[in-house]
């Protein structure tokens, strides 16, 4: 799911989609938040059925099941690193969904470790309450996959760190007097910036033009994640 969405939306601007598909990976990462929240509550359901039904009786689980479970958590946790390193290298929602999707399958296992070494010690009720504790946590983390694609899907402006370190460089860009309008929008990963400056008056328009065409080409340099920035020019 992952792979297909970024893919997608790397493909080049067509015809009947003259923006690209940069939002294709928000829809990959909306339906991974989905399945994700799935199953946290899956193991939620679970835990709470072992509660109420009682787990006392069950034969306690053997050594080779509580090597399997730390076997299943360390390569788990490896697989969320991994994916977490790649996802903030080019910026994937997805793939940070797809990473947390295997943190949730690490926090599984750290729940089956619980509930092995409780039964192995005579408390096999450790097992279905630490499944309950995992659900809030994979609960939380889908929430908040799934919130990060749809502002992405909304054109929700940058934060405001963002957009004060973008005025800054702009303010700061040769032959600008001042910067008259900042406006900045989410599309998929990737930034819509509109900008008014204000050079001085009395420029040829030739002149003018060649300082928003640096700060347009400095601007896409500096912050590499710009899909497009728009600059209009105002006399100072």
């Amino acid at each position: 799911m992952a792979v297909i969405g970024i893919n997608i939306s790397r493909k080049k601007s067509d015809k009947d989609h003259q923006y690209g598909h940069d939002r294709m990976e928000c829809v990959a990462a909306i339906i991974l938040a989905v399945i994700l929240f799935a199953t946290g509550i899956g193991i939620g359901i679970n835990g709470l059925e072992q509660i109420i039904k009682g787990v006392e009786g069950n034969k306690a689980p053997g050594l080779v099941a509580l090597v399997a479970a730390v076997v299943s958590i360390t390569t788990k946790e490896w697989m969320y690193w991994y994916t977490r390193g790649a996802a903030r290298k080019i910026n994937s929602g997805a793939l940070m969904a797809d990473a947390w999707h295997h943190r949730s399958d690490a926090f599984s296992s750290v729940g089956s470790l619980i509930g092995i070494g409780g039964a192995m010690f005579g408390f096999p009720v450790l097992d279905p309450l630490a499944s309950v504790v995992i659900c809030i946590f994979i609960l939380k983390v889908a929430f908040d996959i799934f919130k990060d694609a749809l502002d992405k899907m909304l054109d929700t402006s940058c934060s405001e760190e963002y957009e004060e370190k973008l005025a800054d460089y702009i303010r700061k860009s040769r032959g600008v007097e001042r910067l008259d309008l900042l406006r900045t929008r989410m599309f998929g990963n990737k930034v819509y910036i509109d900008a008014e400056i204000a050079v001085d008056g009395t420029l040829s328009l030739k002149d003018a033009h060649a300082i928003a065409e640096d700060v347009h080409d400095n601007v896409e340099k500096k912050f590499p994640n710009t899909k497009h920035i728009m600059i209009h020019v105002n006399p100072a």
